[in-house]
């Protein structure tokens, strides 16, 4: 795992079961702001903000050639480590970096 700099992000790195684990669990969110439902939601990258919890930005395939990119918000564990989508930028391809938005 990259070292995080609290209030930055940290170098973009591949997807792992943990980052999936996080978009399998706001899918439905982001069907919902999409206004569709996507038949693949597979994690490929996501760089990380350490704030009172995470961020993660997310470089998700979602069929084709097509792309998202998500924000999700871990809050601490102490706080009770709910996950929610924060944002999405729609209609992104594979060389799309992800970055802070």
């Amino acid at each position: 795992m990259s070292q995080i700099i609290c209030g930055g992000t940290s170098p973009p790195s591949a997807a792992d079961e943990n980052i999936q684990k996080l978009c399998d669990a706001v899918k439905s969110d982001a069907e919902a702001k999409a206004g569709r439902k996507f038949d693949v939601f597979t994690a490929k990258s996501y760089t990380q903000q350490c704030v009172c919890g995470t961020n993660y930005f997310i470089k998700v395939h979602v069929g084709g050639e097509e792309h998202i990119h998500i924000r999700v918000h871990q809050q601490l564990d102490c706080h009770g480590g709910e996950i929610s989508l924060s944002s999405m930028q729609q209609s992104k391809t594979h060389q799309d970096p992800v970055e802070y938005f």
